[in-house]
């Protein structure tokens, strides 16, 4: 690497500067480095490292406070849709982030994608204008959806656009191209590619840590042959924007035998919802959950219409983690990619907006969410869409100016040296 992030940054005043130093308190140095670097980048990438800093600035707006209740993602950016294997072995494409998940009003993810769509206008090869525009097409597609009042999905046969390229790319590659790009072969032995960018070393105390757990997992998992989770290596696990830095790993088991059978899993540490602080000052009350991992698995399973392959939540080190089948960072939509991509975005914004309100649908009278013929209801409405789309243009330029800040500022500039 050619930086490392000092664990002590010289000392600032602005306060958005501080929220981020105190918020990142205790994480892996090298990792947080990384993030911090990757922020630097854009106010996209800044948003997606920083929704701790969002909600806490949300406008006084009717729609976002007197909205019905749903189950939120609470990280909700057009990168946190993607494609992923069900535990029924097939490929399907929704939100895949729910670390910030909780009950809140059903508008705050949907306000969360919009600001993400301007924000990242760059990153889609849009211009504001056109960038506007998507926010207008998404929210239109999300009230229609949740008019039909039904919770459908999105698999191949379905799919259309961009979305339907990628899965036409999943149909030509198979298991073991996923193994050969994270992996090298030693002497006929699979061993993950700590190469610094999807993931780092472990050391021997981690890998022996992580190893004596998973072992412990396989003799839980009855339906799996013996074997099937044997540890073949273990690497700290570079993923993501938001998480940097908080203890992840990257685990190489033996699957199905053989070098080209094995399987990749991804434990990663849980921490609390960046929704609830102010959620509660709204009085919103959160269900009790067994632990920060169970909220996450559980909202998950709510919303998605099949289950994550091999999502768990269990317990690792003292500290609730999720466990789940590592999916490839390459399993998202081309955005931004010349002429023709471009020409997809509208269709786009509208499978996203399709999907938020079919999860929210699926989801719909569990745990203190509101039921269907409530959201249906707020979607027959059409005054709260004009101060939501207002919404949004305030919190990019807020997500903007808090950019600024960050990259002009000591912290900011660590990355750069």
């Amino acid at each position: 690497m050619s930086h490392t992030l000092k664990p002590h940054v010289p000392e600032v005043t602005d306060p958005v500067v501080n929220a981020l130093i105190q918020y990142n308190q205790g994480r892996d140095p090298e990792r947080l480095a990384l993030k911090y670097a990757k922020m630097r980048q854009s106010p996209f990438v800044f948003l997606r490292g920083a929704c701790h800093l969002f909600y806490p600035n949300l406008p006084a707006t009717p729609s976002l406070i007197s909205a019905p209740l749903a189950w939120a993602c609470g990280d909700l950016h057009f990168e946190n849709f993607g494609s992923y294997k069900g535990d029924d072995r097939q490929a399907y494409f929704d939100i895949n982030d729910f670390d910030e998940a909780a009950l809140a009003p059903c508008t705050w993810d949907l306000l969360r994608l919009l600001t993400s769509l301007q924000c990242g206008a760059d990153e889609l090869k849009a211009s504001p204008a056109q960038a506007r525009e998507l926010s207008q097409h998404c929210v239109q597609a999300y009230r229609e959806a949740l008019l039909q009042g039904k919770p459908l999905w999105v698999q191949g046969s379905t799919a259309t656009g961009l979305v339907a390229e990628l899965f036409t790319r999943l149909q030509t590659r198979h298991r073991v191209d996923f193994l050969n790009s994270r992996t090298v072969l030693q002497a006929g032995q699979r061993q993950l590619r700590a190469d610094g960018q999807k993931a780092l070393p472990a050391s021997e105390a981690q890998r022996e840590r992580v190893t004596a757990f998973i072992h412990q997992y396989a003799q839980q998992q009855t339906l799996r042959p013996a074997g099937y989770f044997k540890v073949k290596d273990v690497a700290r696990r570079i993923a993501g924007t938001g998480s940097l830095g908080l203890p992840r790993y990257v685990v190489l088991v033996e699957g199905k035998g053989g070098p080209d059978g094995h399987l990749l899993l991804d434990l990663k540490a849980a921490q609390s919802s960046s929704l609830a602080p102010v959620l509660a000052t709204q009085g919103v009350r959160q269900p009790t959950w067994m632990d920060e991992a169970h909220r996450i698995v559980g909202v998950q399973q709510r919303v998605q219409a099949v289950n994550h392959a091999f999502l768990d939540a269990v317990h690792f080190d003292g500290q609730a983690c999720v466990l789940r089948g590592l999916q490839p960072s390459e399993d998202r939509v081309s955005v931004g990619k010349g002429q023709q991509a471009k020409e997809h975005l509208p269709a786009l914004a509208q499978t996203l907006g399709h999907l938020l309100a079919w999860d929210q649908l699926r989801a719909a009278g569990r745990s203190g969410s509101a039921n269907a013929d409530a959201l249906i209801h707020f979607a027959e409405k059409t005054q709260w869409v004009d101060g939501l789309l207002e919404a949004a243009q305030h919190m990019v330029q807020t997500t903007q100016d808090q950019w600024k800040a960050f990259v002009s500022s000591p912290l900011g500039l660590a990355g750069t040296t």
